[in-house]
């Protein structure tokens, strides 16, 4: 027969797998999880809406620096993560129209940009 003791350390030990493994799932999923594909169109709907009069938005990147940059070139730079472009989306910049996102838009925005990210 266990004790209390020995009961008591095994169900702590499985508290710390799962609480582990619900840890790196989140991980996953905040990083490098597959985009739903409805998401990825809706937001190549939105770029071609509003953000393609001055970004190329399309999955052939232009190769040059320029102001603004291709869609491409943005999801391609290291510093480029969904929570940065989903900050930036939020943020009034002087150089771009002032298009009010919402979050259910940014997230389809976000997630067409990240699907443009060459592995």
């Amino acid at each position: 027969m266990l004790n209390h003791s020995a009961v008591w350390r095994r169900g702590l030990l499985v508290a710390i797998i799962v609480l582990a493994a619900l840890f790196l799932l989140r991980l996953h999923r905040a990083d490098g999880a597959e985009q739903p594909t409805e998401s990825i169109a809706a937001g190549h709907r939105l770029a071609e809406a509003w953000c393609k009069e001055c970004h190329v938005i399309g999955t052939i990147a232009t190769g040059a620096k320029k102001v603004p940059p291709d869609f491409v070139a943005v999801a391609n730079r290291h510093s480029t993560t969904a929570l940065w472009l989903k900050v930036f989306l939020k943020t009034s910049h002087p150089k771009m129209p002032n298009i009010i996102v919402g979050p259910s838009e940014a997230d389809d925005l976000v997630n067409y940009i990240m699907s443009l990210k060459r592995d």
